[in-house]
């Protein structure tokens, strides 16, 4: 019922038209009303929160669909958002949220005092920002904390844009006052924000990625050349197939890291920051040469604005470096082989079984 929500919403409101007069500078405002009115921002929310408490495998469809349909929203950032402050008991304020992590973004210095708390420091590129009326930050003390980004006094703004033309800005906070405040909710998960963000954005990779490969196929059979469709030529059906292959391998990883991740119901995050790596890097690897495949077989012509395929690849590019590339991931999963030293190097690659997953 998840997926079929979200294809059919996506599918019959998303289209160029809103994301040229998105590029432009209109907020779709009228999608993200329908977006909050199917429920999909509290999907992961606890039902006392008015979510339905979905498990992040269950919510996979919502981020692939992201992903699949360009959607020019921060809907992902708002779920994980909304899942954090309903598990840590904190009232889900109205209108989109975006996400900052402490040590990655920035430094923040957290004051309370009898009259509440605030918040002070400096984040950079944090998406979605000056679109969004909330911030959740993730504090490295094991804390997190909502900030309202509408209070110019103690909020500043400096406003960039990530490749994809979606907002990536710096947000600068003076002892602003924090709305709610409390303890990680989930305290087995160092950086929550960034590891859960790195599975949404491999998920939302695995949907772009998707339609890449379907209209790539679609061009390869409609474009002819010297009497053939180009599609013939077997220099391009094997472009095709290692396009297919990444997409495959891609999807997987990304399933397993949604699998894996914690929901409100169950706060297992043994595996959690594992897998994340390995679909960030997973997915980030074969946005690139998945998006290089896909403007190879179309021409010159999927550089060009005109094309729909620019509104895809721009993302994939943008969400490849979302919540850590595949360096800073990479590190920290080398990081972790080398703890676990040669006694648990090889139990941790076969000692996973996904037979219960729907790949």
């Amino acid at each position: 019922m998840i997926e079929q929500s979200a294809e059919r919403l996506f599918s019959d409101h998303v289209d160029r038209a809103l994301l040229e007069r998105f590029e432009a500078g209109q907020w779709p405002q009228a999608l993200w009303r329908q977006v909050v009115d199917q429920g999909l921002t509290h999907a992961l929310a606890t039902e006392e929160s008015g979510g339905i408490a979905a498990t992040w495998a269950e919510a996979y469809p919502i981020f692939r669909a992201i992903g699949h349909w360009q959607v020019p929203l921060p809907l992902a950032e708002t779920m994980i958002a909304c899942q954090l402050l309903s598990m840590a008991g904190l009232a889900i304020p109205d209108g989109p949220i975006t996400l900052i992590e402490e040590d990655v973004s920035g430094q923040f210095t957290l004051v309370e005092d009898s009259g509440g708390a605030q918040l002070s420091g400096r984040a950079v590129r944090v998406t979605w920002a000056s679109a969004c009326g909330w911030a959740l930050v993730s504090l490295a003390s094991g804390r997190i904390a909502l900030v309202d980004l509408r209070d110019a006094a103690t909020v500043t703004i400096t406003s960039h844009l990530s490749p994809a033309s979606e907002p990536c800005d710096d947000v600068e906070l003076r002892a602003a006052p924090c709305l709610a405040w409390a303890k990680n909710p989930m305290p087995d998960l160092e950086r929550p924000v960034r590891t859960l963000g790195a599975i949404a954005a491999s998920a939302m990779m695995v949907g772009a990625l998707e339609w890449l490969l379907s209209q790539s196929v679609q061009y390869a059979n409609d474009r002819v050349q010297f009497g053939k469709p180009i599609g013939k030529n077997q220099a391009i059906q094997q472009q095709l197939a290692l396009m297919a292959g990444e997409v495959a391998a891609a999807k997987v990883a990304a399933i397993v890291a949604c699998a894996d991740a914690p929901g409100v119901t169950a706060s297992d995050c043994s595996a959690t920051v594992f897998s994340a790596a390995v679909a960030k890097i997973r997915c980030g690897e074969s946005a690139t040469r998945g998006a290089s495949i896909s403007h190879q077989v179309h021409g010159a012509i999927g550089f060009t604005y005109d094309h729909a395929l620019n509104f895809a690849t721009r993302r994939l590019w943008s969400w490849r470096e979302a919540y850590g590339g595949d360096g800073w991931w990479a590190a920290r999963l080398g990081q972790a082989v080398i703890a676990s030293r040669s006694a648990g190097f090889w139990p941790a690659i076969t000692d996973r079984h996904f037979k219960d997953l729907h790949l």
